[in-house]
């Protein structure tokens, strides 16, 4: 089965600008959760906001456990975050032993807690609105000139909203062997293949349509999503109110999440998805045998708040994604690397 399109899709916006090295050391890479709500101020739980460096969500996960008194399936965390960084990320603990003023500086080698307030009930998984980045590429000096341009084109167009390396496992491990039938998966793999098969086929049908220059631009039998939604709609016919919004980031044009039954599309675009799928027979037969129900995600990432400055021997680059995206999408548009780097959302 043809992988590429997954670990090694075609970039939008022309050739990197050089090679450089991520994270070689922690701080090189920074993420922050941003929240979409704030916090109750009152109720049975307490919403830590927790920085952490070398260390994974599940390890602080249970150590908030040990020291709120609660069994470590009671603590909630909207998403996973990356050992090899620094990353500040929400979690919740049940409200027993302390009280949340109690909170702020607890913590081990590894992670501390920066904040703590009282709240309703406990985190669940992607309950973000999105996150900040700060991410240091060393030994990448392009020509100043060519990183506005490029940095202007993603503000202006964004940039192609695919899956990052980590979903397909250590040099797509994730996809080798993909069985037949879902139960002849591990429990604990279950999901990471599942997942790993899905984010194949819409790699793939994003990389064709990258191909064609048809990524950022709504097409008739397209769905269009709202930019950092959920929701989408059928783009029957365009018009220019609809070109205009996709000139403005506000709605993108969308690929399927594979599953049982129709994609959603339909015309054109649902013949291309057809086709693509039709590639990756033993995936899409995979995640149908599962019963996964089709879903849409946008083709397309708009990217906010982008800015980069010069240091000595390095570039850093900050920004803002919503939840979901993957860094590696920013950076790929921006430059190469020696390796297959996984960088977590």
């Amino acid at each position: 089965m043809q992988v590429e399109p997954a670990l090694a899709p075609p970039r939008a916006l022309g050739e990197p600008l050089g090679q450089g090295r991520l994270r070689l050391e922690p701080q090189d890479f920074h993420v922050e959760e941003v929240l979409g709500f704030e916090p109750a101020g009152a109720g049975e739980h307490v919403l830590l906001k927790v920085r952490k460096r070398e260390a994974n969500t599940l390890w602080v996960a249970r150590e908030l456990a040990g020291l709120a008194g609660c069994r470590p399936f009671e603590v909630g965390y909207a998403g996973l975050k990356d050992r090899h960084a620094v990353a500040v990320q929400w979690f919740t603990v049940p409200r027993r032993g302390r009280a949340a003023g109690e909170w702020p500086g607890a913590g081990a080698e590894g992670f501390e807690v920066l904040e703590a307030h009282a709240h309703a009930r406990k985190l669940p998984r992607g309950a973000l609105a999105g996150n900040r980045f700060r991410i240091r590429v060393r030994g990448l000096e392009p020509r100043t000139e060519a990183l506005d341009a490029r940095l202007r084109a993603i503000r202006a167009r964004g940039v192609p909203n695919y899956f990052g390396p980590q979903r397909f496992g250590r040099h797509g491990s994730n996809l080798r062997d993909l069985p037949g039938d879902p139960g002849a998966l591990r429990g604990d793999e279950r999901g990471f293949v599942l997942s790993a098969a899905r984010s194949l086929v819409f790699n793939a049908v994003l990389a064709e349509r990258v191909r064609q220059g048809c990524w950022e631009t709504l097409q008739p039998g397209d769905r269009a999503i709202l930019d950092g939604r959920g929701s989408h709609f059928a783009v029957e016919a365009l018009d220019e109110t609809l070109r205009r919004r996709a000139e403005r980031l506000e709605i993108h044009p969308t690929g399927p999440l594979w599953g049982r039954g129709s994609p959603g599309s339909s015309g054109a675009v649902l013949e291309l998805e057809t086709r693509v799928a039709g590639g990756y027979s033993r995936a899409c037969g995979l995640i149908e045998a599962a019963g996964m129900e089709p879903q849409r995600r946008s083709l397309r990432l708009a990217v906010r708040e982008l800015r980069a400055h010069l240091e000595p021997g390095a570039v850093v680059l900050e920004f803002d994604l919503t939840r979901g995206a993957f860094a590696t999408a920013v950076l790929r548009e921006v430059c190469a690397f020696a390796d297959q780097e996984e960088i977590s959302t």
